[in-house]
């Protein structure tokens, strides 16, 4: 096994791959569908991401972890003119996400079904202008933190691929993950935490449809905290 590959092995950010058996609609859609949305980034780089999308767009962004894809699906239909990137390894959200793009003709979006640290390698320098990492596997117990996506490795793929002026957008309902993310984004130097008082963390993105993660840390009685980076 080489050094890059050795390396990724450890990057086990992610859980289990597949939960229930899938839906006759849903293995048609992943045979179907899947393989003209999916992004190869064994294929060819192109330097401009516009030109993966079939409609014309005039900015691109990356939802990593989009879970049941209601967060990607509002964003996608409320911005046609942005180009959507959604990376989810999960079988079962994929099939979800899948259908809802059939079912609402979104031509801005296209996804990526694997580890994103190969996604965020392949993107070019300064291509995307926003990535949203919301709800992310906060891996609870401490000996499990590492395999937080939040890293100083992650970080700096971030700062690579995001304009410069671009955003990196957190939630999650999880202290420790919140302060972990804070502190590394600190440590790191690229990127400018935007909150001058305490409304501008606990108040949701603007135009935050929401998601099934946030419904079920509120009925625990768990807040969320709402972090934004300026890429510097």
């Amino acid at each position: 096994m080489d050094t890059e590959r050795r390396s990724r092995a450890t990057e086990a950010f992610f859980g289990r791959r597949k939960g229930k058996p899938l839906r006759d609609r849903q293995s048609d859609l992943m045979s179907a569908v899947l393989p003209s949305l999916r992004i190869d980034p064994a294929g060819p780089r192109p330097d401009d991401l516009a030109t993966l999308f079939p409609v014309p767009v005039t900015a691109i962004r990356l939802e990593i972890g989009f879970g049941g894809g209601e967060h990607l699906v509002h964003r996608a239909g409320e911005q046609p003119q942005t180009g959507f990137i959604g990376v989810e390894p999960f079988v079962n959200s994929m099939a979800k996400l899948l259908a809802r793009v059939e079912d609402l003709a979104l031509q801005n979006i296209r996804v990526y079904d694997d580890d994103a640290t190969v996604l965020l390698d392949w993107l070019p320098e300064g291509s995307i202008d926003r990535i949203d990492l919301l709800y992310p596997d906060p891996w609870p117990k401490k000996k499990h933190w590492k395999r937080r996506f939040v890293s100083q490795v992650n970080l700096a793929r971030f700062h690579r691929v995001l304009k410069p002026g671009g955003l990196f957008c957190f939630a999650s309902d999880i202290d420790t993950y919140v302060n972990w993310t804070l502190q590394h984004c600190a440590a790191h130097g690229g990127f400018r935490w935007t909150a001058e008082e305490p409304a501008d963390w606990l108040t949701p993105f603007p135009s935050w449809p929401g998601t099934r993660y946030e419904a079920k840390a509120r009925r625990e009685g768990r807040s969320s905290a709402y972090l934004t980076f300026v890429r510097d």
